[in-house]
């Protein structure tokens, strides 16, 4: 069975062991319902959709309300899809907590990076800009960025300054190092992308699996 969670990150904080410090990100993992099974003859893939965070009706449209509704278990703010081997492993309406994890478990994690908003090249791409002495009028200018008169236009791909953060980030191999089933809490080794209270999604690691 594919394990599979959504969860809010909640902060990171340091486990101390014989080897010493070890800085974990704290997430609360669940819990997730059932709300949709998916097969392979009618769908032509195995998956579930879960529910996360709890809503209130007059913001759900009636088309999710419906939805919802087959569930029976109320409306959610955040819906998401997990590959499974097979989808009658699971119930409709059946809830999912951190338990489904064990410690010494590998995850990947799935997050939105901060955003930092119009960013120029030396923020954005690490350039490492002109010189600083008085006068250079060259500091954190991106310089020179296509030839002239061949082939007379900026290449694709060229390091520009724009809108950096606010994309979607994942972060492979992180080990769990502790679980807190009773408040549903995961620790996990290392940082995790996103914002205090950002909406993340724990799976399976596919490579250490």
């Amino acid at each position: 069975m594919k394990k599979g969670l959504i969860g809010k990150k909640l902060g990171m904080t340091q486990i101390f062991t014989d080897e010493g410090a070890i800085p974990v990100t704290v997430i609360e993992a669940g819990p997730c319902v059932v709300i949709q099974k998916k097969n392979a003859a009618k769908d032509g893939y195995e998956a579930i959709q879960v529910g996360y965070g709890r809503k209130r009706q007059k913001r759900v449209t009636k088309p999710l309300q419906g939805h919802f509704k087959k569930a029976d278990k109320g409306l959610f703010s955040v819906l998401k899809e997990f590959r499974v081997e097979s989808s009658d492993e699971y119930e409709l309406g059946a809830e999912l907590k951190a338990d489904v994890f064990e410690i010494g478990d590998y995850v990947d994690i799935v997050g939105t990076s901060k955003g930092r908003g119009f960013a120029g090249v030396v923020k954005r791409h690490g350039f490492h800009g002109g010189r600083a002495t008085h006068g250079s009028m060259f500091h954190r200018a991106p310089g020179s960025i296509g030839a002239s008169a061949d082939p007379s236009r900026v290449m694709k791909g060229r390091k520009l300054p724009g809108h950096m953060g606010d994309q979607r980030v994942t972060v492979q191999n992180l080990f769990v190092l502790g679980i807190r089933p009773e408040m549903n809490i995961i620790l996990v080794k290392g940082a995790v992308p996103g914002s205090n209270n950002g909406i993340v999604l724990i799976k399976e690691s596919i490579k250490k699996a």
